[in-house]
């Protein structure tokens, strides 16, 4: 057996074994605390809701589980199975009088659509029966449909010229043509960054400016006070789609916003915006959405280092199922098999992440109140029917965010020296 294939299915079956055990785990954690509230909850948190959550987070991780085995059913279906190679052969023999560029750019988007396609049944799932459920839902099959296009337009627009880029360097750039990929995706991730709050994320929800008034005058006062500017605060239509309620800050330079859903403005006091607005605003101060920014620049050079590396070796590709080698052909096998070989890394990613909402709760208790914040918490948890009793382990693989009690707890010591 060749030793890429071997290799192959031996992070394959880690992979799955590792997932599949950390969810078992998780469901059996988190039932078998269903019947009662942590104690550091009792009080605000209604025996009812707690259950809800618990229900919720068995169901979402179940249903994990499923699109997991669907996920590896399309993994080896598109390379030892021949998914891939034979849509390539089939686009390369129709397309014969167009260049190896432009053939893998149409064999490229045929598969991320196919697979979108594939995905589609899932997806509807989870909006429609498992959201549905719970009274999170409130999308339409309408509106759902319209995102699936709009997602796939964007795709067609942004990621032809993208890939057509990419497969030019490959093929024409030289020995170092990975470097100047690197160059290409560095120079899209940070026009992304730039262009989403203004021009991409408009085309899904409506923003509005945050009206006058007392809500307003606070948030702005607190930007002053933190030393942030931005081009405006925005409420955004999340309650077209989801129950859940959120707030982020996105964009970079001076083209940065201020984005509450409408969700969590209804549920929270002015005071609670205040500290969670001050919470995300602590992401900025303590430089986390540049660490991650510089982190993923530097993973992706290695990977496409990595990347250039496979692409001199025959066995890499006919190890997964694909006999005649192509920069497309290359890309696309390297894009699927990779998560395998970095899962070691979702616990250390999620560990930095935890870290750095722990910095972000000091900001918001320094520059707004801790209390509030807690009670802020508190609700989004309640609201978004948060689990309270995660599996540890699971939590310290999959989570961004510390647990619930520990976090709290966390927030809780720093009320104790006023007390």
């Amino acid at each position: 057996m060749n030793i890429v294939t071997t290799l192959f299915l031996i992070a394959l079956g880690v992979s799955l074994l590792l997932q599949i055990g950390l969810s078992l785990r998780h469901i059996r954690h988190v039932r078998a605390h269903r019947a009662a509230v942590p104690e550091a909850f009792a009080e605000r948190i209604p025996l009812d809701a707690h259950r809800k959550a618990a229900d919720y987070t068995v169901t979402r991780t179940r249903f994990g589980l499923i699109n997991l085995a669907w996920s590896t059913v399309l993994l080896l279906g598109w390379t030892l199975g021949g998914g891939f190679a034979w849509l390539d052969s089939v686009l390369s023999a129709s397309l014969a009088d167009w260049s190896p560029v432009a053939i893998g750019v149409a064999v490229l988007l045929a598969a991320t659509v196919i697979g979108s396609l594939l995905d589609l049944p899932f997806d509807a799932w989870k909006t429609f029966r498992i959201e549905q459920a719970f009274g999170f839902n409130r999308s339409t099959p309408a509106l759902f449909l319209r995102d699936l296009g709009m997602q796939l337009l964007l795709t067609l627009l942004l990621g032809a010229p993208l890939a057509w880029a990419a497969l030019s360097l490959m093929i024409g750039a030289g020995e170092y043509w990975w470097a100047w990929v690197w160059l290409l995706w560095s120079g899209f991730m940070l026009l992304m960054l730039w262009a989403f709050p203004t021009v991409i994320a408009p085309l899904f929800n409506k923003f509005t400016p945050l009206a006058d008034g007392a809500l307003r005058e606070r948030i702005e006062n607190l930007l002053t006070r933190c030393g942030f500017r931005s081009d405006g605060i925005f409420v955004m239509d999340g309650s077209r789609r989801s129950a859940h309620g959120n707030a982020y800050f996105t964009g970079i330079g001076n083209n940065k916003r201020i984005v509450f859903f409408d969700t969590l403005l209804d549920g929270l006091d002015g005071d609670e915006v205040e500290a969670v607005l001050a919470h995300e605003l602590g992401h900025f101060r303590r430089q986390h959405v540049r660490k991650h920014l510089l982190a993923s620049l530097i993973l992706s050079g290695v990977g496409l280092y990595v990347l250039s590396l496979l692409a001199e070796w025959p066995a890499f590709h006919q190890g997964l199922g694909v006999e005649t080698g192509s920069a497309h052909a290359v890309l696309f096998l390297f894009l699927l098999v990779a998560p395998l070989f970095t899962v070691v890394l979702h616990p250390i990613a999620s560990m930095i992440t935890r870290k750095h909402e722990f910095e972000a709760d000091d900001y918001a208790a320094e520059h707004s109140r801790a209390d509030k914040l807690i009670s802020a918490l508190v609700k989004l948890y309640r609201e978004n029917a948060s689990t309270l009793t995660p599996d540890p382990w699971y939590s310290a693989f999959h989570d961004s965010h510390p647990p619930a009690p520990v976090r709290i707890a966390r927030l809780s010591a720093k009320l104790a020296p006023s007390t």
